[in-house]
């Protein structure tokens, strides 16, 4: 008996290992699609198509959405996975097999029968009956089987529908087919197979109301062209060609991006971000081929110039204060990260500065961000508003600035005695100068993200921020004097 397992497996093995195997001799300009079968017609117009317009060609294989990520798993080559159920993806990320994802449209189980249901099927109940013949997709293979599984054990049916079941099929297709074909009088499938068939026609059971999965494509973080893999990512999803391509053939297809073929997207980010982010966006362009145009100023600047209509397709603060401003012209807005805000005087302190009231002696030139055109600048005035000290200090501000690197830069050379500025503004010169702590809960400022409301590019500013929140990118902030606020819902949620 463990023979035969054995013996089973390794010719799965060797199976699915001549699958992932095989490719073109100009591997190079080929890219590699694992895609489940059930999602053919679309994609395969859409690659195609695609091959003509950048002289890349796209190779498919077909499967089983269950059977395509078990033979990532083992060979772990390839450049695109795309599942008709999202959650192959996430299993497929948990794993580490994926590095971004796109939605690209959704599908619902449907019961589906012959055209004019001559067995005048109605349920899920008739399944049971003794003269009802019916096919299904197989949980382990196939998306729509593993979908329908979940669905029944839920209403407490599967086991008695999986025992009548006539037949197991590894990819919705088959089933479809068999149902054709007459070979069973019915099967569950999904809306938009059934759309394509003709010959078919759907059964409504309240059974499955509401219940919807997210087909989902994904670029494998093993592939060795990311780049060329990313760009078929967006045609795929595109408004132009694959929203149309899906909704052709029944689906109802997620609202993508405007399709170009090198994007250029408007990035507005407060001054102090720059140290933090400027490497990951660079790493962001190249990989995803495309350009991000970098605006930094002080926040102050950039809130200005959005109210006076300029459209940025994202936006990094320097302080959620500001993005409150221009709310209205930004969605999903997302907390990043955090920095104190603190004191710097010479290194080794000569003016003996301990305290805010230390800024307000004769003998001080004082620095700060002006606070029209920086939210340094708005907090620091509003801290020391409330400190009662404002209006006293001003006698000794020399130096008022949009962005507070400038700052340190005079207190370095000399024409300064004390600045206000970020605990991001000093990480690299810490050694240069001295540092006094405002011991104020206030004396702090949060970083948030917003994608613009009129942005022509949502999916592709999703992955932005996903590069912004990374582990890796992370780090950089931390090593540059912020601190972390971002919590990965997703994680959360599952």
């Amino acid at each position: 008996m463990h023979s035969q397992k054995l013996k089973l497996f390794v010719i799965f093995s060797l199976f699915i290992l001549g699958l992932f195997s095989c490719k073109s001799s100009t591997e190079e300009k080929t890219l590699v699609l694992y895609c489940a079968a059930g999602i053919k017609p679309p994609v395969e117009k859409l690659a195609r198509e695609y091959e003509k317009i950048s002289g890349v060609q796209v190779e498919i294989q077909y499967g089983g959405s269950g059977t395509l990520l078990s033979g990532l798993r083992i060979a772990k080559s390839g450049d695109l996975y795309l599942a008709a159920d999202e959650s192959y993806l996430k299993e497929a990320s948990k794993l580490g097999l994926i590095a971004e994802t796109q939605p690209l449209a959704f599908l619902s189980p449907v019961i589906a029968v012959k055209k004019g249901n001559p067995k005048n099927i109605t349920g899920i109940e008739d399944f049971l009956k003794e003269d009802i013949s019916f096919s299904l997709g197989n949980p382990e293979a196939a998306s729509v089987g593993k979908y329908t599984k979940k669905i029944l054990e839920s209403h407490g049916l599967w086991e008695s529908v999986k025992e009548a079941a006539t037949v197991f099929k590894p990819t919705v297709n088959e089933v479809a087919n068999d149902i054709r074909i007459g070979a069973v009088d019915a099967g569950i499938i999904w809306d938009a197979t059934a759309n394509q068939y003709e010959e078919l026609e759907i059964v409504h059971t309240k059974l499955f109301d509401g219940f919807t999965k997210q087909v989902t494509v994904g670029v494998l973080s093993f592939s060795k062209q990311p780049t060329a893999a990313l760009g078929f990512l967006r045609y795929l999803s595109s408004r132009e060609f694959g929203n149309p391509a899906f909704q052709a053939m029944g689906y109802e297809a997620v609202q993508g991006d405007i399709w170009e073929e090198k994007p250029s997207i408007l990035f507005f980010s407060g001054g102090v971000n720059r140290v933090a982010i400027e490497s990951t966006i660079q790493e962001f362009e190249s990989r995803e081929g495309v350009t991000v145009e970098r605006v930094y100023n002080g926040c102050g600047i950039l809130v200005a110039q959005i109210k006076a209509g300029q459209r940025p397709d994202a936006y990094l603060t320097c302080d959620i204060s500001f993005m409150d401003m221009v709310h209205d012209k930004f969605m999903d807005i997302t907390d990043v990260s955090n920095t104190k805000i603190l004191m710097a005087v010479k290194q080794g302190n000569p003016k003996q500065v301990t305290g805010l009231n230390d800024l307000l002696k004769e003998d001080m030139r004082i620095g700060v961000c002006n606070p029209q055109q920086s939210a340094l600048g708005e907090l620091t005035k509003r801290l020391l508003e409330q400190k009662g000290i404002w209006e006293q200090m001003l006698p000794n501000v020399y130096s008022q600035t949009p962005t507070a690197d400038l700052l340190v830069n005079q207190l370095r050379t000399g024409s300064l005695d004390a600045v206000i500025v970020y605990e991001a503004n000093i990480s690299k010169v810490r050694d240069k100068v001295t540092v006094i702590p405002i011991d104020d809960s206030k004396a702090i400022a949060f970083q948030n993200y917003g994608i613009g409301q009129n942005t022509t590019h949502y999916w592709l500013l999703t992955r932005l921020l996903k590069s912004i929140t990374s582990n890796a990118s992370k780090e950089v902030f931390l090593d540059n004097g912020f601190g972390w606020e971002y919590v990965n819902d997703s994680l959360i949620n599952e």
